[in-house]
């Protein structure tokens, strides 16, 4: 088959290796003659995990020998698999163990206990014979332990899986297009906040106080790895509080809520924790004080966020929002020389100080808080982003995208003219973002644990040599304490038998 056929560039070089441990040894050879800049390892394969079926293709994050030694690491494993989930394939990543010769029964029974996803016969010694070169393994899987291969079905299964493999070459030669050595360059601060932290220690502390389950109204903060955790260890997370058992404990996310969510809480008799972040509080006190002295309030904010509907129930009826600057001049409030403003506080700066501008010069009597509404946190991670973009040619935030903050760090980045992306986590960056780039920003949004950042500086290096530095605009030191109902010592664990 031909290089550019297979969606490969015409420059690549294809060795087939056939099958088994010496013919890959071979093959190792051949590759390792041409001087490959990174080599990639396409076949099939069979599986060994549980939840594994035939037609699904695993992506090797590192190549083990049959007695468990490491033969090579595949550390960009988590980049190949998000473009081949792209293409709607089932994709597994893990280990991929190499045996000498077939195996089944209780053999493979064995070897899927080791933890390894998928065996083959060659991956090993071509992890092992090519030199120190990224190296990327992708097996399609034929049979299982469940659906072992029969001579009936033998060639029907080779065939299907031949034919999941034709999509595989536009994703390995966009990988091979990210290899290279580049310059990461991380912004700090970056990642949780401390509202995000107690929002976090509410939910796990309120576990261990008053046992599972716990529920959670919304989102406790916007970042899914954070909700599937906690969900995993008995949080239950609800839209609204008529999904609450009546008497049961439940906790109001960082976001705030509006007085009436708190007097359905009391109405339907549910014992609440708030997890309100204290910065937040201030805004709805300040909605509070200035609405009941007879202003108008106009409250700079994205309509749908949660902390805006939150600060908007304080008054409604007598709380304005404004969503940009061009929302100005259709305002119409009863008295103009009696008006506040108020701002959410995840938006970017530099788009707030638009909308100031315009209310300024449209109310000039207008006042606004004592002291900014937009968090420190939030100014912080955007004054970071606009230094890495400085120099970084590609900006990666890490963070959901229900998550403000996050968004607004995108937003920044683009702004001062740098290609920035939004990844929920590594899978989510495409490598095609990659090729060319050899300076690339990465900050995270205030409410994104920075393991995934971790994570995706891993998957970076599997690409190339990489240069980690940091580029600070100070640090964070602020903690907040938590509510008063968890204060209290947890309960001792109960003695086993």
């Amino acid at each position: 088959m031909a290089a550019g056929r297979s969606g490969l560039s015409a420059d690549t070089v294809i060795v087939r290796t056939g099958m088994g441990p010496e013919r890959a040894r071979k093959a190792a050879r051949l590759v390792r003659d041409t001087g490959p800049d990174a080599v990639a390892l396409v076949g099939l394969s069979g599986g060994l995990a549980a939840g594994i079926e035939p037609g699904d293709v695993v992506v090797a994050s590192e190549i083990r020998n049959a007695d468990g030694t490491v033969a090579g690491r595949c550390a960009a494993a988590p980049l190949l698999a998000g473009d081949l989930r792209r293409l709607g394939l089932t994709v597994h990543v893990g280990p991929i163990v190499t045996v000498p010769r077939l195996v089944g029964g209780t053999a493979r029974a064995e070897l899927a206990a080791t933890g390894a996803l998928a065996v083959d016969m060659e991956s090993a010694e071509l992890a092992a014979g090519v030199g120190d070169v990224p190296f990327a393994a992708v097996r399609v899987i034929v049979d299982t332990a469940a659906q072992p291969l029969g001579r009936i079905d033998l060639a029907r299964r080779g065939i299907r899986g031949l034919r999941t493999m034709r999509p595989l070459g536009r994703p390995i030669e966009a990988w091979a297009a990210a290899v290279g050595r580049r310059q990461v360059l991380l912004a700090e601060p970056r990642a949780f906040c401390a509202g995000v932290e107690r929002a976090i220690e509410v939910v796990e502390r309120a576990l261990e106080i008053y046992g599972a389950p716990v529920y959670v109204r919304k989102q406790i903060v916007h970042n899914a790895h954070v909700v599937a955790d906690l969900a995993s260890r008995g949080a239950i997370f609800v839209e609204e509080l008529d999904e609450v058992p009546g008497g049961s404990t439940v906790v109001f996310s960082a976001h705030g809520v509006a007085p009436a969510v708190w007097d359905q809480a009391g109405e339907r008799g549910l014992s609440v924790i708030d997890a309100t972040c204290p910065l937040v509080e201030k805004v709805h006190t300040e909605a509070r004080r200035f609405t009941a002295r007879g202003d108008t309030v106009l409250l700079i904010g994205h309509s749908g966020h949660e902390e805006v509907d939150g600060t908007l129930g304080e008054a409604p009826g007598r709380i304005t929002l404004v969503e940009s600057s061009a929302d100005v001049g259709s305002l119409d409030v009863p008295d103009p020389e009696r008006v506040t403003y108020l701002m959410q506080t995840t938006l970017a700066l530099d788009e707030a100080a638009e909308v100031v501008d315009a209310l300024t010069e449209r109310f000039p009597a207008i006042v606004g808080p004592g002291s900014t509404d937009i968090c420190y946190a939030t100014s912080n991670r955007q004054n970071a982003v606009r230094k890495v973009a400085e120099e970084a040619q590609l900006v990666l935030v890490v963070g959901s995208a229900n998550s403000a903050n996050s968004v607004r760090l995108v937003e920044v980045s683009r702004r001062d003219g740098v290609e920035a992306h939004l990844v929920g986590d590594v899978g989510d960056v495409h490598l095609s973002w990659l090729a060319g780039v050899d300076t690339i920003g990465i900050s995270a949004g205030a409410s994104a644990p920075p393991s995934l950042v971790n994570e995706l500086l891993t998957a970076l290096s599997g690409l190339g040599a990489t240069d980690v530095s940091v580029r600070s605009v100070g640090t964070e030191t602020l903690a907040f304490h938590l509510p008063k109902e968890l204060r209290r010592p947890a309960p001792a664990p109960v003695p086993g038998p």
